[in-house]
Parts: C-alpha cells; sequence; structure tokens
C-alpha cells in the first residue's frame, strides 16, 4: 500500500484536477487512513472501518478523475459503476453484487500483471529457447510429443541474416551424423541467437501453435442480473472441453511475445495470485458509485420512488459489508472504501434512505469551474488539452502554437457556453477546442511542416457562426 502523505497526495492530484481542494483533501485522510489502519495490531485493525464519501457537484468538476487518479496512485483495484445499472434483482440492471465480482477481475489482471513482471526475465529466456527450437528444428531435444515446428533446414548467415536453403540430401545427412553435425547445429543456433538479439529476425515469419480455447462458445443465460451464472456455466465447460493447440504462422517478434506470455504463465502461482487478489481487494479495493442521486427518492418523478428505494436497499448490505461469492472465492467488502458521486441537482444526500446516508459519513461539495478554472485547466495539467492537441498534430508535421490570449478567450468561451446552456464543467473545453482545429485537424496531412499560430482572432473567427447563432450553439456546443 502507498505511504503517501496526505500532503503529497494532494500534490499528486494537483497535476491532474485543478482546484476542488477540499475534496482532494478528504480522499487523501481517507487514503492515508488506510495506511494507517494496517500498520494497527490486527484485532484493533478489523474494527476500524473506511470512512465512504459522497461527492457533490455538477458534471465535468472532477469527481470521477479525483477517484481515478486516487486508485492509480494506491495501485488499488478501482471500479466505475453507474447507480442507475442496478435494480431489483429480476427487474431491469444488474445484481448489485456483480460490481464486487468485476472489482475481484480487476484485482487478478492487476496481481497477474505484477506477478508476471516479476518472472519476466526468466520467462524471456525460455521464451528465446522456445523461439529457437521453432526456428531451428533439431537444435535442441524435444519431447516426442511436440515435435519441432518452424522454418527448418534453413543455415544463417551471421553476417547479412539471410536464410540459405539447405539441400535436402545434404540436411538428412547432417541431422544422422554425430557429434560434428550437433556442433553444426549448436554453432547456428548461436548465429541464430545473435540475430535475434540483434533484431534481424523481426520481420520474419514462422510457424508455431498457440492454445485457442476448447469447446462450444456458451452464450446463453446473458438476460439482465443472469451475467455471473452465464460466466460460470462458461467456465464449467471450458474445463470439461480441454484447450486446443492450432498452427498459425506470425512473425518472430510476434511469436516471442506470445512464448514469453504463455512461460510467464506456467512460471506464476495462479492459487496465490488469487489469494493476493482477494486480499488487495477486501483491503484496499475502491469502489466509486457514480450518478447516485439519481436514485435518491427526493426527485419530482414519485412514481419511480419505489424502485429507487429498492436500489438503495440493494447496495446497502454491500456497503455495510457482506460476503459475495466470486469465482475466486469468497470477498468481504467490509473495508472495501466506497466513493459515491452525483450532481444533486434535484435531490440532495438527506434523500437517501437513512442507513445508507449513514454508511457515507463524509461530504465533499465541489464547486463549478469558472473562467479562471478553465484557463489554468488548459495550462496546467500533466494532460491538458493544449498539449494533447499540440501531440497529435505534430505526428502529421504540424506545429501549433496556443498564445495566452487564444487561451483566455477559450476560457471565457467556456463560461459564457455553460451559463447559456447546460453546464457540463471542463468537458465544454473539449467540444470548443474540437470546433476551433477541426479545418486544421482534416488539413494537417497535406499541411506537413507548416506552424500555426492560434491566437484570439484565430479562436474568434472559427467560433463566430456558433456565438452568433445561440441555437446552434446548443447543437454543435
Amino acid at each position: 500500500m502507498s505511504n503517501l502523505t496526505p500532503r503529497e497526495i494532494v500534490s499528486e492530484l494537483d497535476k491532474y484536477i485543478v482546484g476542488q481542494n477540499a475534496a482532494k483533501r478528504m480522499v487523501a485522510v481517507a487514503m492515508r487512513n488506510r495506511w494507517r489502519r494496517q500498520q494497527l495490531d490486527p484485532a484493533l485493525r478489523d474494527e476500524i472501518a473506511p470512512k465512504n464519501i459522497i461527492m457533490m457537484g455538477p458534471t465535468g468538476v472532477g469527481k470521477t478523475e479525483i477517484a481515478r487518479r486516487l486508485a492509480k496512485l494506491s495501485a488499488s483495484p478501482f471500479i466505475k459503476v453507474e447507480a442507475t445499472k442496478f435494480t431489483e434483482v429480476g427487474y431491469v440492471g444488474r445484481d448489485v453484487e456483480s460490481m464486487v465480482r468485476d472489482l475481484m477481475e480487476i484485482g487478478i489482471a492487476l496481481v497477474r500483471a505484477e506477478e508476471n513482471e516479476k518472472v519476466r526475465v526468466k520467462a524471456e529466456a525460455r521464451a528465446e529457447e522456445r523461439l529457437l527450437d521453432l526456428l531451428l528444428p533439431g537444435g535442441a531435444p524435444q519431447p516426442a510429443s511436440q515435435p519441432a515446428q518452424g522454418l527448418g533446414g534453413l543455415t544463417f548467415d551471421l553476417s547479412g541474416g539471410q536464410a540459405i536453403p539447405q539441400p535436402p540430401a545434404q540436411a538428412d545427412a547432417a541431422s544422422s551424423t554425430g557429434s560434428p553435425a550437433s556442433d553444426s547445429r549448436s554453432s547456428t543456433r548461436e548465429k541464430l541467437r545473435t540475430l535475434w538479439r540483434g533484431g534481424n529476425l523481426d520481420d520474419r515469419e514462422v510457424d508455431m501453435e498457440v492454445e485457442e480455447s476448447g469447446g462450444p462458445q456458451v452464450g446463453v443465460l446473458s438476460m439482465p442480473g443472469l451475467e455471473d451464472v452465464g460466466s460460470q456455466v462458461r467456465d464449467m465447460f471450458s474445463k470439461v472441453f480441454p484447450s486446443r493447440r492450432k498452427r498459425r504462422r506470425m512473425k518472430v517478434r510476434d511469436a516471442f511475445n506470445q512464448l514469453v506470455q504463455e512461460e510467464a504463465d506456467r512460471l506464476i502461482d495462479h492459487d496465490r495470485v488469487a489469494d493476493l487478489a482477494r486480499e488487495r481487494v477486501e483491503q484496499t479495493g475502491i469502489i466509486f458509485i457514480d450518478e447516485i442521486d439519481k436514485i435518491a427518492s427526493g426527485t419530482t418523478q414519485k412514481s419511480s420512488d419505489v424502485s429507487r428505494e429498492g436500489v438503495q436497499r440493494d447496495l446497502l448490505p454491500i456497503v455495510e459489508g457482506s460476503v459475495v461469492n466470486t469465482k475466486y472465492g469468497m470477498v468481504r467488502t467490509d473495508h472495501v472504501l466506497f466513493i459515491a458521486a452525483g450532481a444533486f441537482h434535484f435531490s440532495k444526500p438527506s434523500d437517501l434512505i437513512p442507513e445508507l446516508q449513514g454508511r457515507f459519513p463524509l461530504r465533499a461539495e465541489l464547486s463549478a469551474l469558472g473562467r479562471d478554472d478553465f484557463l489554468r485547466i488548459l495550462t496546467e495539467p500533466r494532460n491538458a488539452l493544449t498539449r494533447q492537441y499540440t501531440a497529435l498534430l505534430e505526428t502529421e508535421g504540424v506545429h501549433i502554437d496556443f498564445t495566452d490570449d487564444a487561451l483566455r478567450e477559450i476560457a471565457a468561451f467556456a463560461e459564457e457556453t455553460n451559463a447559456q446552456t447546460e453546464n457540463i464543467g471542463a468537458r465544454r473545453l473539449y467540444t470548443i477546442l474540437e470546433k476551433i482545429l477541426a479545418d486544421l485537424s482534416f488539413e494537417a496531412p497535406d499541411r506537413s511542416g507548416d506552424r500555426v499560430t492560434v491566437d484570439s482572432d484565430y479562436v474568434r473567427a472559427h467560433l463566430a457562426d456558433v456565438r452568433a447563432n445561440k441555437d446552434l450553439s446548443r447543437y454543435i456546443l
């Protein structure tokens, strides 16, 4: 678990998210408390429950991004779900327990990637030997049940990297002789190794056997709420029908990557991966429940209150702490951190059922973004939109320079448009920049080597039509 201090966590979040300091501080403390809990005696550790958070604010102000970056910082299993997709089982939507199963799958993938990285050096060494066996059958002992497949009957010139076909009679004679032929194969194998490591064989093709899942492809029981049952049926059929192998022709580099994956899969302990993933999900998992305000009962649509309250009651046991059965074993949600978010335009957190409110003791209100915030978003974050568009067009040889007055004009127009239409926050900048650079993006392949300066006049000229016609701006922006 990451041992970053709250101040360091906020500093890392500042690199990607502008403003919202109160929300950043709250999630930073929540994350630090998880580290503090791990330092306690196990008897007391189990008694400390996570302090779940509700983030309130309009769309596009950074609620989801805060949770996603937080999970990345702590290397925690993270999943984002929409509260509106869950309702009573047998009605519409999905079973609420599926979020925990999905989180477990993410945890498995996370731990497996870490374990693969640990054994990568050994897996690459084994894969290199198998690749040389493919390129030079007979160069190394092969099991009788797995005859070597490959280019065969080739000798390689070390200086040029060219394959020279060896006459069949000569190849047969060499294979039937003793030590000299073995020495020759060994020498050729080392030359192949040198060529491979030098990158001279990457574009060659080789035949190799790859594993494909056997048995029938089961696609039944895919009705809402029964996705996990269908997954279990497919897993059962995959065990009944063993995997088959088929021959494929691929480039040597692709074959090597495939072999590395196969060897790494053999080297890691899958039971240990499942145990580590389960522990990580239980102790550091984060579930981000978006649009939780849509299931609050204080909306104007009273006819759907029964369904909304049913969703809340389904969510309650998961948030309180329960045991969910997954194909990797039982997973407890007692110490999973839940972060809920919603705009709460027509409802408020107190409209949730009291039991669910009590499980989200921390509340953070995120403020709407203004002109200064938009200007900072365009310039400060590491993934700022201006940097993204500059990098994209530089691939075509077109270099863009954004002037300060152009960025101020874009920020002012974004604030104006959000005020006159729906406030979609920072997402408005995507539509405005795309509108401004649409012609340049289309013509970029024909303008390689050009240098374009985007100033305030350039911005105003490309936004003149939507600024003059307010009805048009509702459709364009």
